[in-house]
């Protein structure tokens, strides 16, 4: 059971916690690829405030990327002695998304507004609640003078959001990590603090261009209608895909591989035109058994026979392709110390499963590391007037200091 004296500590510390939150918005940390300039800038700051609350000398990990501030993309690491040498990671990660649509929003994106028991900005939910909730559970046991039951790792990384080769993945290249660690990314939850996620499902998303013969849809006979044909090629998939891969796992939710059909492209502006032009996308989330080459296969398959059949030309394009990573077990060390973490601090028991992906624990997982996802989180990453509630930031503090400070 966390103690009194810790909770009592972190509650203490909420308006501190805030004031953190605040300058982590204020600090806008975009990708060069959406045209920021990086992480340079957060990570200095955070740097400084580490040392600041006597959590000792940041250790850097710097991937070059010439695009960026400085020419790097950086990553932090912050290191507490504790009990044994087995090792407790906690990775969050310091990008943001852009704001989008500056009209949505009824601030400014990156000035900090605190009303109603929220914080208001970008980043502010996604991930900077557990990037504060990490140090002030860190900071909470040096100021009490306890000793962690583990080496207590706190990480701090680049690029999440765009795929994580600067960040993660360049980390894990490096060693940084081993599989006998205990690794929690409090990058994905619930409002309620009730789902821990370890597995998810491969992903697959893919475009297909028919190609026809526009005319007059007065003559259509003399063309070849590229809508009907997509049309009916949409549904051929739909059907094929769900027949041949019925296989159910009730660690997911839903517990089959979903095939949707999504994006459609514009292709005529007028109706009395017949298309000779169509491109729609599928999203498939697959279940971890279901080798991404047979369902590449069927998908082939299916659309040859409609090419044959009707006479159009159709090209497949493959936008992503993740395969899912082995899932973490639910007896994993990580898994059970978060769990009781959970149940003790928040007084519920959660819901362990799988979700249709991605996270970046399953960078982890690829490299036979049991990584463990939570958070205590509003669902508004990424949105407009992006938030965090305060109340959860100190209970992810408490979760965090809790598994920092329990024994299995």
């Amino acid at each position: 059971m966390l103690s009194k004296e810790v909770a009592g500590v972190l509650d203490s510390m909420r308006d501190d916690m805030v004031q953190l939150l605040c300058n982590l918005i204020s600090i806008p940390a975009i990708s060069p690829d959406s045209g920021g300039r990086g992480e340079a800038e957060k990570a200095a700051f955070l740097s400084q405030q580490i040392r600041a609350l006597g959590l000792g000398f940041p250790e850097r990990f710097d991937a070059s990327d010439p695009r960026a501030e400085g020419g790097l993309r950086p990553n932090i690491a912050v290191r507490m002695p504790g009990r044994s040498a087995e090792r407790l990671w906690i990775v969050t990660h310091m990008d943001v998304v852009p704001e989008g649509d500056r009209s949505l929003w009824e601030t400014d994106p990156f000035v900090p507004v605190v009303r109603d028991g929220k914080v208001y900005g970008r980043g502010s939910n996604d991930n900077g609640q557990e990037i504060v909730a990490s140090i002030f559970a860190a900071y909470a046991i040096k100021r009490l003078n306890l000793t962690p039951a583990r080496e207590i790792c706190l990480c701090f990384v680049a690029d999440e959001e765009m795929g994580s080769r600067y960040g993660i993945q360049y980390l894990l290249k490096n060693g940084l990590f081993a599989p006998q660690d205990l690794v929690v990314v409090p990058d994905g939850g619930t409002e309620k603090g009730d789902f821990i996620e370890v597995a998810e499902k491969s992903i697959l998303w893919f475009n297909v261009k028919v190609f026809g013969r526009q005319v007059h849809a007065s003559k259509p006979h003399e063309g070849l209608n590229a809508c009907r044909v997509a049309n009916e090629l949409s549904v051929d998939l739909d059907r094929a895909l769900h027949k041949a891969f019925p296989d159910q796992d009730k660690l997911f939710e839903p517990s089959i591989s979903t095939f949707e059909p999504t994006k459609r492209e514009a292709n005529v502006a007028n109706v009395n035109t017949v298309p000779g032009k169509e491109v729609f996308a599928f999203d498939c989330r697959i279940l971890p058994g279901v080798p991404l080459d047979d369902v590449l296969r069927v998908i082939g398959e299916t659309c040859r026979r409609k090419a044959e059949e009707s006479a159009a030309l159709i090209e497949l394009d493959i936008l992503q392709r993740n395969d899912a990573a082995p899932p973490t077990s639910a007896d994993a060390p990580v898994v059970k110390l978060l769990n009781k973490a959970v149940s003790d601090v928040l007084s519920v028991n959660p819901l362990i499963g799988g979700i249709g992906g991605g996270t970046c624990a399953a960078f982890f997982r690829s490299q036979g590391i049991p990584a463990a996802v939570w958070a205590q989180e509003a669902d508004v990453a990424h949105m407009p007037n992006e938030y965090a509630v305060i109340e959860h930031i100190v209970n992810e503090a408490k979760v965090f200091a809790y598994m920092m400070l329990s024994d299995l």
